[in-house]
This record gives C-alpha cells, sequence and structure tokens, in this order.
C-alpha cells in the first residue's frame, strides 16, 4: 500500500477524474509505414519495431470524461474471463514497477492489477528505440499461457476493458495478437503482440506524490 503525501493532485470524482499537470504525453495516431511483425513467437522487448513516432507538441493534461463507448472488436471473449468487480475508491501500487511511469499509466495499470487477479506481470518502463516505454506512457500487461483459449480470452478482456474506458484512461492505443486499436476501433494489422497486450497512455505528466489513482468500473 502506498502512503500519500498531504498534496492531492486528483480527486475522485463519480464519472471523472482530474489529473495534476505535469510533463504532457506525445499521442499519435497508425503509422502506415510500421513495418508488422508476423512471429508469433516473439518475445519482449518486441514494441520498438511497432510504435509509430509522436509529433513534436504535447497536450496538457485533461480532465477525463466520464464513459467512453466501447469500439466494436473481433473475436471478444471478455465474458468467458473471471473479471473482478471495481468499487469506488483509491487503489494501492499495482503488480507493475510504478518508477518512471507517467499519472494515467498508472491508472490503467492499477485498475488492470484489480480487475485481472490472473496477471501477474507487467512491464512498464524499458529501454526501447522508441519513447513510450522510456517516458512512462505505455504498459506490457503479460498475459499468461496466451496461445490457449484461457489466455486469449484473457487478453481480449483487458484489450476492451482498457478500451471501454479509454477516456477515463487516457489510452492513447492497444495492441493485441497482431492487431492495432485506437479508441475508434481496429486500425491496423501485422503488429505482433501475442504474448502481451500493450496498452500506451496519453501520459498526464509525472507523479509530484500524494496522488489518488480511483477504480474505474468494468
Amino acid at each position: 500500500m502506498r502512503t500519500f503525501s498531504t498534496l492531492a493532485v486528483t480527486a475522485l470524482i463519480p464519472g471523472a477524474v482530474l489529473f495534476a499537470p505535469g510533463a504532457g504525453a506525445n499521442p499519435t495516431s497508425p503509422d502506415d509505414a510500421v513495418a508488422p511483425i508476423s512471429d508469433s513467437s516473439a518475445s519482449l522487448p518486441c514494441c520498438a519495431e511497432t510504435l509509430p513516432e509522436a509529433p513534436a507538441e504535447a497536450p496538457a493534461p485533461v480532465a477525463l470524461a466520464p464513459e467512453a463507448p466501447a469500439p466494436e472488436a473481433p473475436e471478444s471473449l471478455t465474458d468467458a474471463v473471471a473479471v473482478a468487480h471495481v468499487d469506488a475508491g483509491s487503489l494501492p501500487a499495482g503488480v507493475a514497477p510504478e518508477g518512471g511511469l507517467q499519472i494515467r499509466t498508472i491508472l490503467v495499470e492499477r485498475n488492470v492489477s484489480a480487475a485481472f487477479p490472473q496477471i501477474h506481470s507487467m512491464i512498464g518502463v524499458r529501454p526501447d528505440a522508441k519513447p513510450w516505454h522510456p517516458n512512462g506512457l505505455a504498459l506490457d500487461i503479460i498475459i499468461p499461457n496466451p496461445g490457449s483459449a484461457e489466455g486469449i480470452a484473457l487478453g481480449n478482456a483487458v484489450r476492451d476493458y482498457a478500451l471501454s474506458n479509454a477516456a477515463r484512461f487516457g489510452v492513447q492505443d492497444v495492441i493485441w495478437r497482431g492487431t492495432y486499436y485506437t479508441p475508434a476501433g481496429p486500425s491496423g494489422s501485422g503488429y505482433g503482440h501475442f504474448d502481451h497486450v500493450h496498452i500506451t497512455t496519453t501520459g498526464g505528466g509525472y507523479p509530484a506524490g500524494g496522488e489518488e489513482y480511483p477504480r474505474v468500473g468494468i
């Protein structure tokens, strides 16, 4: 459990989360020139070849909207997965090391950890040719037995959870089993990621201390 300082930079408001200012993220859109990854057995790190370049300008942190409609995604097996019910409240640290992660990335990490106790490993900050992981904007959520029916169903459920709460989490994109998703829906294929779900956020700046990370409902 994290001990928070007296400075609270976020407040839980039904349907909305407001974060304190900080270093912004670099959102982007899919790049048709990205080289596809076709080897489904490739192991981490994998994301250097799959993520497009970010623009120079970064948006200021914003209040996240209360709800975002879930895009229609193929082969959704969410109903086959046991998903923990997430009530209102503030969440403790999740399974990923949080050092160097930005606020919205931590929000995703803690909520995925709470909603999916089947997940035991996530990778956040790590060296990479692209800026997302080094800048604390991305998570690799490791899926147990990713080629099994249960593993695919779990990965689908994590993907759907992130996309259905995209506005509240500040999700920029999700990559899983060869498909690149944005909050608007699937927008590309051939991107690898068969053993983990990659989630990129818009950041929201680095924590100053005392932040609270609210639960986001299923």
